[in-house]
């Protein structure tokens, strides 16, 4: 699945060459991301340069005792044994050759908003700090993005608007960083980053080999992924490379967002207005999580049989639920979460946001054991009332 060379008068923007290499288009000997303003150049370039990685071993800055609050959207103030900031690949293959910190147990952070700290984490915290977005393509059907794996998501988006291209929009807003997306496959407003995904890259911590996984390789699902899998705690994702279509068409599936265009009279939206829809929306129902801790969404929309959702249907005629393709559907976790009369309520110094019963918040000084608490308690009621397990979408740590 190679991409297609970048033809410059076409897209209005310049960019250089990339050649082929199976099924993704960069050749680990010669690609590099290339740095966007107003991003500042990092100092030890991200570069795809595997004789230069083994002349040079960089001394790895490792931190121990590293506080983690700043660190996780939830503000939990918990500790690693061990922090690493990882701007460059030559930094992972470092640090597979240093015994002592392979053999600690390993989590890769990216925005850290999602997972929940539960305690303080003995081994060593990978964060993804590498930088730099680029055009590496275009055909007839779709103009190709790649960003590095520690590029904020949002900004990135931005980003993407600003060159002129549609196709990430419904996605605007969700906390976290680039190469987390796809760890996550995450959604909102009817849309899921599988849907626009091409590839990536990642490092086998356990091999040192450079995997290049297209979609079918990653095997996403809802708010699942190879990496929540067979990958876990083994593959570290350095870029992600986006197929945005050429002819984009707005996606209003969900009422919330045509209201919006509607209530700002406009009827012809373009993908910038809808990125201005989504964020307006998100804004009213999340919280900041600067303000206030939390992970943004915390449990997964339920799916369920058909015969149990008319089963529900008929008991609660307001039930909120929407069919799927295999004709089973989706329940909203949230709505089930109302009516179990969660939204408000606290749990020691976790709660419920008021505004949206789906979101999980720490009032102040709440530890993650706080809100596994309250997860659980959550859980149960709906459980009871409802007949429905809610599956929670941040990782425990």
């Amino acid at each position: 699945m190679a991409l297609p060379s970048v033809n410059a008068h076409s897209i209005g923007q310049k960019t250089r060459g990339v050649g082929h290499n199976g099924l993704f288009s960069c050749n680990p000997n010669n690609f590099r991301v290339q740095q966007s303003p107003p991003l500042q150049a990092a100092a030890d370039s991200y570069v795809y340069n595997s004789d230069a990685m083994t002349s040079t071993i960089p001394k790895l800055p490792f931190q121990y005792d590293f506080s983690l609050r700043s660190h996780n959207t939830f503000g939990i103030d918990a500790s690693a044994r061990a922090y690493l900031p990882v701007a460059t690949l030559a930094t992972l293959q470092a640090l597979r050759a240093d015994a002592d910190a392979v053999s600690m147990p390993r989590l890769v952070l990216g925005g850290g908003s999602n997972l929940v700290l539960t305690q303080d984490f003995p081994g060593l915290v990978l964060h993804m700090c590498n930088r730099g977005r680029e055009i590496v393509g275009a055909d007839e059907h779709a103009v190709y993005v790649r960003a590095a794996a520690g590029e904020n998501w949002h900004d990135f988006l931005q980003w993407t608007l600003a060159q002129g291209f549609g196709g990430l929009e419904n996605l605007s807003l969700i906390p976290g960083s680039v190469g987390a997306a796809p760890i996550q496959n995450i959604g909102a407003y009817g849309c899921e980053l599988q849907d626009r995904f091409h590839s990536l890259t990642a490092l086998d911590m356990d091999s040192g080999e450079i995997l290049q996984l297209d979609r079918e390789a990653c095997a996403f699902a809802y708010r699942d992924s190879i990496f929540k899998q067979s990958l876990r705690d083994r593959a570290v994702v350095l870029d992600v490379t986006f197929a945005l279509p050429k002819d984009w068409q707005p996606n209003l599936r969900y009422a919330d967002v045509a209201q919006e265009l509607a209530a700002r009279g406009l009827d012809n939206p373009t993908a910038r207005d809808i990125s201005d829809a989504v964020i307006a929306i998100r804004t009213r129902k999340l919280p900041d999580p600067l303000l206030l801790g939390n992970a943004g969404s915390f449990f997964k929309n339920p799916i369920v049989p058909a015969a149990q959702r008319d089963a529900l249907l008929a008991q609660n005629p307001q039930l909120v639920s929407y069919l799927q393709a295999d004709g089973s559907y989706k329940l909203a976790a949230g709505w089930l979460i109302d009516q179990c009369g969660w939204k408000g309520k606290n749990l020691g110094n976790a709660g419920v946001y008021e505004k949206q019963a789906l979101v999980l918040v720490n009032r102040g000084g709440a530890s993650g054991q706080d809100v596994v608490r309250l997860a659980q308690a959550v859980q149960d009621d709906v459980m009871a009332t409802f007949g429905v397990a809610l599956e929670p979408e941040p990782m425990f740590i």
